[in-house]
């Protein structure tokens, strides 16, 4: 190869052998062509927020209202799962992420009273009948069926 083939590449100083990249740059202006227009090239900016999304746990919320509503636990976690809801559309992260976190606690409290209550409950349910069923198999067996 001579120094001749530097010619061929007007962007290419004299002297300098072109680099990978100028050879790219020249292959595809070669390709696709030079600007038809001199008209200048709008652009648009589309600005995405990197903040990370505050939950709200407003679902968890109603469920813990609706089915362990226990001490009304679950219907306070709702009141402050709307309050971080409605921070969060203002644009307060801030206040968001303190009213979520303090619903999450909330619906923590709510879904383990719920559940020990819950249990309990059925731990003295079944406890009880066992209970009332030999009491009156005691009172047949004691007055001979009548």
């Amino acid at each position: 190869m001579s120094h001749n083939s530097q010619h061929f590449f007007p962007g290419a100083p004299h002297g300098v052998p072109p680099t990978y990249e100028m050879l790219k740059e020249e292959h595809e202006v070669a390709v696709l062509g030079a600007p038809q227009s001199s008209a200048p090239v709008t652009t648009t900016v589309i600005n995405i927020r990197s903040e990370t999304a505050v939950p709200d746990h407003i679902v968890w919320s109603l469920f813990n209202t609706i089915f362990m509503n226990w001490c009304c636990l679950g219907f306070v976690a709702f009141a402050y799962s709307v309050k971080s809801r409605d921070r969060k559309m203002v644009g307060d992260m801030i206040g968001a992420q303190t009213y979520a976190s303090t619903a999450k606690c909330l619906n923590i409290w709510a879904l383990v009273l719920g559940l020990l209550l819950t249990i309990t409950f059925i731990i003295f349910l079944v406890t009880g009948s066992l209970m009332i069923s030999q009491t009156i198999s005691e009172i047949i067996k004691h007055y001979g069926g009548y």
